[in-house]
């Protein structure tokens, strides 16, 4: 609910602003970048969940073979979100990991083929990169970091 008010809030900021770079520069501008609900703070965060599945699909994608989803979850939030949360956090995803479905699971859930959902998994691989890459640079080219 949180990630989906997150990119409500940049839908809504999008009626009244032309691109993310005038969108940054009005929360510069404001001295609010860093505040919660600041449009650049949601972006931030946003672009942090398309990474997170950017780096799930790698990861299911790579351990071919194996039908648990823990392992990959794992690694994908150790890299994406781990440094960003704190010990209360990190503790309740690790015990939500125990209660994911197994990979053959999943796919039964989305009705999928294993080898379409790779298909699928790859496209977004391949089409998230480089929007991660472009909001990465935005946000280090106005010298505010994405590791906050």
């Amino acid at each position: 609910m949180d990630y989906v008010a997150k990119v409500e809030d940049l839908a809504k900021a999008s009626s009244s602003v032309s691109t993310l770079v005038v969108m940054m520069e009005r929360d510069i501008e404001a001295n609010c970048v860093r505040k919660a609900g600041s449009h650049t703070r949601n972006l931030l965060r946003v672009k942090r969940g398309l990474d997170m599945v950017k780096a799930l699909f790698e990861e299911i994608i790579a351990s071919e073979g194996d039908n648990s989803l823990k392992d990959p979850a794992s690694k994908s939030y150790d890299q994406v979100f781990r440094p960003h949360h704190g010990w209360v956090i990190q503790k309740a995803v690790a015990l939500g990991m125990c209660a994911l479905p197994t990979r053959s699971q999943l796919l039964t859930m989305l009705n999928e083929e294993e080898a379409e959902a790779k298909i699928h998994m790859q496209s977004y691989v391949n089409a998230s990169a480089p929007v991660i890459a472009y909001l990465d640079n935005l946000f280090l080219s106005r010298q505010l970091g994405i590791d906050w």
